[in-house]
């Protein structure tokens, strides 16, 4: 490291909220120019904290990915909600996500409450304006937010197209403070590997499978080793269901979507870890685990967090 490097650098921490399926985890993969959080149409998709790094140059931006605010209806439910506060406290900065569009969710003004008592500096995005017909609809949000609470900035974004990204980073990084980076400068997130792989194959669940079935599903990489020779990396995963019957619609027909949802998240982790992969899956059953402390423990939600 530079001497230059050390008495220049700077970095922030960021927590980005909102209410679930607002586009929060879109929106960090978007910045950061790689997919690190997970993302699909169903609500609730992210159930932790998930950090993703962004280095440019001597500014580093360290965005928390939260689970998007909700009533809880299982200690699972709990721990997310946990979170978002958990990761609220401590921060640079918080990236409020909304859409451009409807009324505000009972979640989303407790979140600028908490900002009030906190006075902690916001940034509002305000994500899917690809959607709008008329783009002019966008002012009238704005005037309508900014009466609710004193925003740094307002950035109207599209995740998906890609709209105000280089903008919405500008703004972050005017709350970086001179100091060390935190992580390395080609660093992507703090996850571990073995967590990486078990999200990506919980997303083509949550891609695949409808309704309840996504939600009372958890995933455990058993074991992730490379191979001396030939640069293939072997993972094994549980699955878990909460009931017998959707255990058999995890597996398909034949096997048909066991083999679907393997073969889509080896893709992914084939791309994101930068070699082969031999993944197998299996599926089991745990009986209502969201509500047991012990099996959420070892399943990396830590109620005493």
């Amino acid at each position: 490291m530079t001497q230059h490097h050390e008495t220049s650098s700077r970095s922030a921490f960021i927590a980005i909220v909102g209410k679930p399926n607002v586009g929060k985890s879109s929106l960090m993969n978007a910045m950061l120019g790689q997919k690190v959080a997970i993302v699909s149409p169903k609500p609730q998709t992210t159930r932790t904290r998930i950090m993703g790094v962004l280095t440019k140059g001597e500014t580093q931006l360290v965005f928390i990915d939260t689970p998007g605010m909700h009533k809880p209806r299982t200690r699972l439910g709990d721990y997310m909600v946990r979170s978002v506060s958990e990761a609220v406290s401590g921060v640079d900065a918080c990236m409020l996500v909304v859409e451009p569009e409807g009324e505000l969710t009972e979640s989303e003004h407790s979140l600028i409450q908490s900002f009030q008592k906190s006075g902690l500096p916001v940034v509002l995005a305000i994500n899917k304006i690809d959607l709008l017909e008329d783009r002019s609809a966008i002012l009238a949000r704005i005037a309508q937010l900014n009466g609710l609470y004193p925003f740094a900035s307002v950035v109207p974004v599209s995740a998906v197209k890609g709209d105000g990204i280089s903008i919405l980073i500008d703004e972050l990084s005017a709350f970086a403070q001179e100091g060390p980076h935190f992580f390395d400068d080609d660093a992507l997130t703090d996850m571990p590997e073995k967590a990486l792989a078990g999200e990506i194959i919980r997303e083509k669940l949550l891609r695949l499978l409808n309704h309840e079935i996504p939600h009372g599903i958890a995933v455990s990489v058993e074991r992730m080793r490379e191979r001396e020779e030939g640069g293939i990396t072997d993972i094994d995963a549980v699955i878990y269901c909460e009931r017998e019957s959707h255990k058999g619609i995890v597996i398909g027909k034949k096997g048909a979507m066991l083999k679907k949802v393997a073969t889509l998240a080896r893709k992914d982790m084939e791309n994101f870890f930068g070699c082969k992969v031999n993944l197998q899956c299996w599926v089991k059953v745990k009986e209502d685990w969201r509500n047991r402390e012990g099996l959420l423990r070892s399943f990396g939600y830590d109620s005493d967090q």
